[in-house]
């Protein structure tokens, strides 16, 4: 029922939208600091994840070993092509919230991000981020409704056939 009001009314589309700007400006707005900044350098923050990591507090263990494993021998290996990726990740994520273009995929790739962010030990405004873009996930297409996904999917959908698969599909059931 919920899963139905978030995908199909109009209503949630709109309260969706607002939602949607409010969390792309938000990432927009991290993305661009980094990029005019000047001096993003993820390297300290990677080594101050790997040297402090989430810890169980009653073994001391690592709760997250393979995000380390990723850390160590991924991120700190190729630090300059983070140093790109997250700035300019921040920032499309928020510009396609903002415009509603490819809504789906800019909030998928930033609840990753998110995720990273938290599995090194940074709280900060993921959860409250993390929970904002799982209903924007879940509402789906509805989320861009307003904005430019209600051009941009169905173009796509033309291109790629996926509409046609779809037409079959339905005259067959």
């Amino acid at each position: 029922m919920i899963n139905t009001f978030l995908r199909e009314n109009t209503i949630a589309a709109g309260i969706l939208a607002v939602i949607r700007v409010y969390l792309g400006w938000s990432w927009m707005t991290a993305g661009w600091g980094k990029i005019t900044g000047g001096g993003f350098d993820a390297a300290g923050y990677l080594n101050g994840a790997l040297a402090n990591p989430v810890a169980n507090k009653a073994t001391g263990a690592a709760v997250y070993p393979t995000y380390n494993a990723f850390i160590e021998g991924v991120a700190l290996p190729n630090v300059g092509m983070i140093n790109f990726l997250i700035p300019w990740g921040e920032f499309l994520v928020g510009l396609g919230l903002i415009l509603g273009c490819l809504t789906t995929a800019a909030m998928f790739f930033g609840l990753m991000m998110n995720f990273m962010f938290m599995f090194a030990g940074t709280v900060s405004t993921n959860p409250w981020m993390i929970l904002i873009g799982v209903i924007i996930l879940a509402a789906g297409a509805n989320a861009g409704k307003y904005g430019a996904d209600y051009y941009v999917l169905p173009y796509l959908r033309k291109v790629t056939k996926l509409g046609a698969n779809r037409e079959i599909t339905n005259n067959v059931a």
